[in-house]
């Protein structure tokens, strides 16, 4: 992971709640912050294809370059949850889900939002495990769920793409990317 010319590919997603589906933008980025690639791909609101979302996204990339993934979150689209190690193993690549603030959980608003399917939503949600802090050289801290990584190595390319604030340059432009396509997706739609 400490290689000079690492390559991460950050994951970020946008959408609106009246949308059925959610955008999802991938952006490849080298340990010197140049952007690398682009792909976007789509994942269901409230589903569960988040995981399938994202690594599809990674194999249209058509990359074998790519070190590390960095996700924005673990739970995209209103509950859609990311399989950390089912993605970590069909993408063949470390993953780091990052989020960015403490809280208590979700268990309740699943149970709300889901109440036929609240167990089965569950037991994904439980699978993660529990989030690991990591204080950046930024001074900010990050919670990350990870597989395929260390949390050293996961503190190392976290702190190595994040130059300001919490969020990794990877994760942060692929965000811009897929707000940008929601907003065009919303004015030509």
């Amino acid at each position: 992971m400490n290689k000079p010319g690492i390559r991460a590919l950050g994951v970020a997603e946008s959408f609106r709640a009246t949308q059925r589906r959610s955008a999802l933008a991938g952006v490849v980025m080298r340990g010197d912050l140049v952007v690398d690639g682009v792909e976007y791909g789509q994942t269901e609101v409230g589903g569960d294809d988040a995981t399938s979302s994202i690594a599809r996204l990674h194999s249209k990339l058509r990359r074998n370059d790519i070190n590390v993934m960095l996700v924005s979150g673990c739970i995209l689209s209103l509950y859609n949850i990311v399989d950390v190690d089912r993605l970590s193993q069909r993408t063949r690549l470390p993953v780091v889900c990052l989020t960015y603030k403490e809280t208590s959980g979700i268990e309740s608003s699943i149970r709300r939002r889901f109440p036929l399917e609240a167990e089965r939503k569950l037991k994904a949600y439980r699978a993660l495990g529990e989030r690991k802090r990591l204080k950046l050289g930024s001074g900010h801290s990050v919670f990350a769920r990870m597989s395929g990584i260390s949390l050293p190595e996961a503190k190392a390319v976290v702190d190595l793409f994040t130059h300001q604030g919490s969020i990794p340059e990877p994760i942060r432009v692929a965000k811009l990317l897929a707000r940008a396509l929601v907003r065009q997706s919303s004015r030509s739609g």
